[in-house]
């Protein structure tokens, strides 16, 4: 049996963490390669990723100076070349230089807010600091979001990406900041024209988030920003539907009229589900035909009630197909849904479960199935 892959021992391993120790011995006078690599990776394999972040930074700043400014400076003259400014999209960097932002809040918070800013800013052309930039918004929010609305004009895609990205009201894996939620749609009003898709899928994946609070706020800015024309149409409808994807899933009459699907349209709906008894390990297999007598639009979910620990349904919604249909010919579809009963952030439960299509936001047709333990 083949080893389990372990993202942890991929990013933070002999080769990743030597070769950040070059890099600190290269920038950093009399820094000790051979001292950080003997004190830190022993006790990597104790440790999840996060922690591995935290031992890391650790390991560094035992051989930086007490001094912040000095040590920021130190940190800045160890960083690689910033990631290339010719890319549009996915350019990460590597987990291995986030310990910048780690040290910056540690150190530069209280006492050296705007040190510490400058260095998130060089530091983030290497590697996202959208982790580390949100301390900075909880303890300094308007001197931090001054900072921000400058950096919504800088040069480098990763800078203005960070002010999108750090300032999520639902950013996964970080820390919760006490921002109003639409408090930087000022600045999402700057950086949703901007033309590299690393900055505009930030920017729809902040909407989709504020979307779950203020659904209003973000129907509203999107009509907006479609009106003034600034971004491309193309990649405008992208951020649109990238945007809505949790408003569609819901039905929101609003966020499906805006992509151009009524909630209302007149469609026939058949479902039939090929086996309702379903043993362990064998997949949900299903057909879907739709009619009309008009040529419409049609935006298809399913949506399985799943059943829970407790014996009570819960939904989730699924794509199924994006679609025209032509009148008087029915658009066919089948699905075949694998069941994971091991999966590691879902469990199933044997029992009555149901499957509905979803039309345009709206429940058409539904059946029940069962799920043998």
């Amino acid at each position: 049996m083949s080893e389990r892959f372990s993202l942890r021992d991929h990013l933070f391993n002999k080769d990743t963490l030597g070769q950040l120790a070059g890099e600190l011995a290269l920038g950093v006078p009399g820094f000790d390669a051979d001292r950080f690599l003997s004190g830190v990776l022993p006790k990597l394999p104790e440790l999840e990723l996060m922690a591995r972040l935290e031992a890391i930074a650790d390991g560094i700043e035992a051989q930086l100076s007490s001094d912040f400014n000095e040590m920021a400076d130190q940190i800045e003259a160890a960083l690689p070349p910033p990631l290339d400014p010719s890319l549009r999209d996915d350019d990460f960097g590597q987990f291995i230089h986030a310990y910048p932002g780690i040290l910056a809040v540690r150190h530069g918070l209280e006492g050296h807010r705007d040190r510490a800013l400058d260095l998130l800013h060089a530091a983030t052309q290497r590697f996202s600091m959208e982790y580390y930039i949100r301390p900075f918004l909880n303890r300094w929010p308007d001197q931090t979001l001054a900072r921000l609305a400058t950096w919504a004009e800088d040069d480098n895609y990763h800078v203005r990406r960070l002010v999108s990205e750090g300032t999520r009201p639902k950013l996964p894996w970080a820390r919760a900041i006490s921002l109003d939620p639409l408090v930087p749609l000022d600045l999402l009003d700057r950086l949703h024209a901007d033309p590299t898709r690393y900055v505009t899928r930030s920017v729809a994946n902040h909407l989709n988030d504020i979307a779950k609070i203020a659904p209003d706020a973000v129907l509203g800015r999107l009509r907006t920003w479609t009106d003034e024309g600034r971004q491309a149409p193309k990649e405008m409808g992208w951020m649109t539907r990238h945007a809505l994807r949790t408003l569609v899933k819901q039905g929101d009459p609003q966020a499906l009229a805006l992509l151009g699907y009524r909630s209302d349209v007149p469609v026939a709906v058949q479902l039939a589900i090929a086996e309702t008894e379903i043993a362990r390990g064998d997949p949900l297999v299903f057909d879907v035909t739709l009619r009309a007598e008009d040529d419409l639009p049609v935006l298809v979910d399913y949506v399985i009630r799943f059943r829970k620990s407790d014996g009570t349904l819960a939904p989730k919604v699924f794509k199924l197909k994006q679609a025209a249909i032509t009148a008087g010919t029915p658009l066919v579809l089948r699905k075949t849904h694998k069941l994971k009963w091991d999966a590691t952030t879902f469990r199933l439960f044997p029992g009555a479960q149901s499957l509905g299509i979803q039309v345009n936001g709206v429940i058409r047709a539904e059946a029940d199935f069962n799920l043998l333990g």
